[in-house]
């Protein structure tokens, strides 16, 4: 018999409606499902993984509710405050010297493990803790033990709900312990504009209990090159909405950096391509296309494995995989079962794969090649600054794209933003 395939937006539709769940909550304030009740549809593990606000089904944002797991296969879904919004301060990273060991590819560290491992080796952890003595002690999986705690009402903040955790199966991506100080660090190869606080919190409350040092909670965001640690602090350790930031620091490599007089010499000795047959691009953040590539550097990916893992909802999925693919950087094939998966061409392999330098001048190459960004680079250059969005409907409207004026003036951000992202990897000189 054929294996059915259900997205995980569809299969939780199925459940709520199976057991009536929303009605449950209103009644009850919260509804308990188990691992093996998610799995009559779909695998619990990639059920219940909603690490951004934003991956969540469209059944749960009608509703606000959320999920959290209590118990070893037991989660419980209600109208809790889980997640705290990250703003990224405008600092300027700090270079750290690349460690002189053969088994670390600073080009390669697309993995959220050869990050943290960079990271350590590189004394950004070192930085972190204001240590100079620092172990790697912890990391994997591992029981969260047991402890209550306070939790929001995402409605009515002024509500609180009391939640029972016993031995729930939590994972921490590294521990790392210095003399004063033991560190938990949660990573992502992504930029974030959430943090999960479950992910600090439950390992936060299984270590409080264990050792007898401060417990920092460390959120770590590896993106286009650039180590953001957000540090943080639980002012209440019974409440779970007590996440305090106290630092946010960035650090990059210690490499050669992209000059501006560069990429105007690459814009120079570019002859424009036609344009693609594929739709203009409606995807005007580049860093998440950067994030996008060097998720698929590791392997290729199916839709849903995209949206699940980059904090993506499915629509955005399409529109920064097109993006990619009209920079002939992604390609879309079919496995045997049947499913489209996206993978990077060769070319995109290449860049990826990359020293820092290099990649970002043959990415910022692919963009300027395309007739409408290097006609509106051309004009940021002669102007000193980013051209209007009438300047940039104008040139969209004169390179006959397939698409409507309407079309054009909502798309003619995409073009801001990638250009303006170019741009920032400029140093003056």
């Amino acid at each position: 018999m054929a294996r059915v395939y259900r997205s995980i937006e569809q299969s939780w539709e199925i459940l709520f409606d199976k057991y009536d769940i929303v009605s449950k909550v209103q009644k009850d304030g919260l509804f308990r499902i188990s691992s093996a009740q998610i799995n009559t549809v779909k695998e619990a593990r990639l059920m219940a993984k909603f690490d951004q606000s934003v991956q969540l089904p469209g059944i749960f944002k009608e509703n606000q509710l959320f999920i959290l797991p209590v118990a070893r296969g037991e989660y419980i879904i209600g109208s809790f405050s889980v997640y705290s919004t990250i703003t990224y301060s405008d600092i300027r990273p700090r270079p750290v010297a690349i460690p002189h060991l053969e088994s670390i590819d600073y080009t390669n560290l697309y993995s959220e493990a050869s990050a943290l491992l960079f990271a350590y080796n590189s004394g950004i952890i070192h930085d972190i803790m204001g240590a100079e003595q620092v172990n790697f002690t912890v990391n994997g999986r591992m029981s969260s033990g047991t402890f209550d705690f306070n939790i929001n009402d995402y409605s009515d903040p002024s509500l609180t709900h009391k939640i029972l955790v016993q031995n729930a199966q939590l994972e921490i991506d590294a521990g790392y312990e210095s003399e004063k100080a033991f560190c938990i660090c949660e990573a992502k190869n992504i930029v974030a504009e959430e943090v999960l606080i479950r992910q600090l919190y439950y390992p936060y409350r299984l270590w409080k209990s264990k050792i007898s040092k401060p417990v920092i909670p460390v959120f770590l965001v590896y993106s286009n090159d650039i180590f953001h640690a957000f540090i943080y602090q639980f002012e209440d350790d019974n409440h779970y909405n007590s996440l305090k930031l106290l630092e946010h620091k960035a650090y990059t490599f210690a490499d050669d950096e992209v000059s501006l007089s560069e990429v105007i010499n690459i814009w120079k000795g570019i002859k424009p391509i036609s344009e693609p047959n594929i739709t203009f691009p409606q995807a005007n953040s580049f860093v998440r296309i950067v994030d996008l590539l060097s998720l698929l550097y590791e392997r290729e990916l199916t839709r849903d494995e995209v949206t699940s893992q980059y904090g993506f909802d499915s629509r955005q999925t399409n529109y920064y995989v097109s993006a990619c693919e009209y920079l002939d950087l992604i390609k879309r094939t079919n496995t045997s079962e049947g499913y489209r998966i996206y993978e990077l061409t060769d070319e995109a392999r290449t860049i990826m794969g990359s020293k820092f330098k290099d990649k970002y001048l043959a990415l910022i190459k692919k963009i300027l090649e395309r007739p409408v960004f290097y006609k509106a680079f051309g004009l940021a250059i002669n102007a000193g600054q980013l051209p209007g969005n009438q300047e940039i409907c104008k040139i969209m409207m004169e390179s006959n794209l397939d698409i409507n004026q309407k079309t054009i003036c909502r798309r003619s951000s995409t073009v801001s933003g990638w250009i303006d992202w170019i741009l920032k990897q400029c140093v003056m000189e």
